[in-house]
């Protein structure tokens, strides 16, 4: 489950991820399965020495009633940080909603979307922030 982070943690964590994605785009560029740009980027996080869970269902409570796999994170970095993993030939608004939800649902301020099928991933990685995000105290 996710855990509290501080801000300076969670920024380093964003940037080894940002770093990451620019490692295994440079190494295929676009044009393979979102899963095959989901397993390198799993194997180059770990490399760094990050925890990743990949594929992690997780429930959602409505009216009493839990929902065990409500929702996938494609990858969640060290119990704090999701990224969505895209190789889409365009991302669309829904994209952006979807990391959104998992933010509000996660309690966690910040997550990454990445869209591998671009030419140049810095074009295609977008920050989105949970602006309903309280830290805990």
């Amino acid at each position: 489950m996710p855990r509290v982070v501080v801000p300076s943690e969670i920024e380093e964590l964003a940037t080894q991820a940002v770093d990451a994605a620019l490692v295994v785009h440079r190494e295929f560029g676009p044009g393979l399965l979102e899963s095959a740009y989901r397993d390198c980027m799993v194997l180059e996080l770990e490399s760094r020495g990050l925890t990743v869970a990949r594929e992690l269902s997780l429930p959602i409570q409505y009216r009493g009633h839990t929902l065990p796999n409500a929702y996938r994170i494609d990858l969640l970095i060290n119990q704090a940080l999701p990224l969505e993993l895209k190789a889409a030939e365009a991302l669309l608004p829904i994209h952006r909603v979807q990391l959104n939800t998992y933010l509000k649902l996660l309690r966690l301020p910040l997550g990454l979307l990445f869209n591998f099928n671009s030419p140049l991933i810095k074009d295609a990685t977008h920050r989105v922030l949970n602006l309903d995000f309280r830290p805990q105290a």
